[in-house]
């Protein structure tokens, strides 16, 4: 009994993109293959064509089927089309494969690139692609910093209105206004003017004679003359000395 055939969908899901695609979001490695045969320059190719990254139309493919190795360099150069080629060799940890186009035996376009980094095959990125990340990531920092800044900012900004706004208040609240002042000025000397004038010093009690200006002493010269002693000349004013007597 025949088994039905799978839905479309999942066949399609099934085949792996075809090469020359962007691939760089995949990975092949086959660890049965590696445990059993040594990784180096001469078997690489055999490995590497067991990847998804692998054309079967290539020229390397056409030298198999004929018995000759892959990257045989003198079979390749008298071919024209797609071809793969060994360019960089790190025995055993890095291969790096380059995928062109041979027009004659001088001339190739480099098309794409891949490395087996450790048994592992990847599809090297494309420069531009790289490029196009780098700058989005550097786009994505510069803008999140100037978020923050601007943030930062606005902060500042509202304490320096919030501040500024504080002591404008404060000046109003202590700036004199002379117009005012002048104004209460003139209700005193209105209300001065409607007073009664001062009444006259009391008498003096009896038998009290008030002291006369050029008999008043300053306090200053009164305290000077009570402090100081007389001075007193001691050879002048205590006489002759006294001498002693003989009798």
């Amino acid at each position: 009994m025949a088994l039905p055939p799978p839905p479309p969908g999942d066949s399609a899901a099934a085949l792996p993109p075809p090469p020359g695609t962007d691939m760089t979001g995949i990975c092949f490695r086959d660890q049965l293959w590696l445990n059993t045969y040594p990784l180096d320059r001469n078997l690489v190719f055999d490995y590497f064509a067991l990847s998804p990254f692998y054309d079967i139309t290539c020229n390397n493919e056409s030298l198999r089927s004929r018995q000759i190795h892959p990257l045989d360099m003198s079979q390749l150069m008298m071919m024209t089309g797609m071809e793969y080629v060994l360019s960089e060799v790190m025995e055993p940890h890095l291969f790096v494969m380059r995928k062109q186009r041979r027009s004659n035996s001088d001339k190739v376009d480099h098309l794409l690139a891949y490395y087996i980094l450790d048994g592992s095959i990847y599809q090297a990125p494309l420069l531009g692609n790289v490029f196009a990340s780098r700058i989005s990531r550097t786009m994505h920092h510069i803008s999140k910093a100037f978020s923050i800044a601007c943030s930062k900012l606005e902060k500042i900004g509202n304490e320096t209105e919030s501040d500024a706004a504080a002591s404008e208040s404060k000046t109003q609240k202590e700036a004199v206004d002379f117009k005012e002042l002048m104004r209460i000025d003139k209700i005193l000397v209105n209300l001065q003017k409607k007073l009664p004038p001062a009444p006259p010093p009391p008498p003096y009690p009896e038998g009290y004679v008030p002291p006369s200006a050029s008999e008043e002493k300053a306090p200053d010269d009164l305290l000077a003359s009570e402090a100081l002693p007389p001075v007193i000349d001691p050879i002048i004013d205590q006489g002759p000395a006294k001498r002693p007597r003989f009798q």
